[in-house]
């Protein structure tokens, strides 16, 4: 769990998340967020209309990524980035596949993180 790439892909994997959260969250984006196809957008502007949904999500990816910044409860917060990049994935898969790379890799990383830390998931399988 401490080898080096282990170290370079959570350290990535939490700069991302703390970047796009925060772009989310933010009032302004600092990073220019392309033009979705039409079904892309009807469903983001849906989740927008809610009030609560793209900011809790936001919150989330940036609590997320600071938790595997700073090492603490990192097999928590993998779990918790599961099915945020489940639906990152299906979203781009579905609705918009220009942004399928960026998804990929998130799923990617945080793939990878959970098999690293797996024996902190064990006793979840243990009957």
């Amino acid at each position: 769990m401490n080898s080096m790439f282990t170290k370079f892909v959570r350290r990535i994997l939490g700069g991302i998340l703390v970047l796009f959260g925060m772009n989310i969250l933010l009032p302004q984006p600092f990073i220019p967020l392309p033009v979705p196809p039409e079904k892309a957008a009807a469903f983001l502007a849906s989740l927008a209309a809610t009030g609560y949904i793209l900011k809790t999500v936001a919150l989330l990816e940036i609590v997320i990524g600071l938790l595997l910044l700073a090492k603490k409860w990192v097999a928590f917060a993998l779990i918790l980035l599961a099915p945020i990049s489940l639906n990152i994935l299906l979203f781009h898969f579905f609705l918009d596949a220009s942004g399928v790379g960026g998804a990929l890799v998130v799923a990617a990383l945080n793939g990878i993180l959970i098999y690293k830390y797996w024996s902190s998931y064990r006793s979840l399988f243990h009957y």
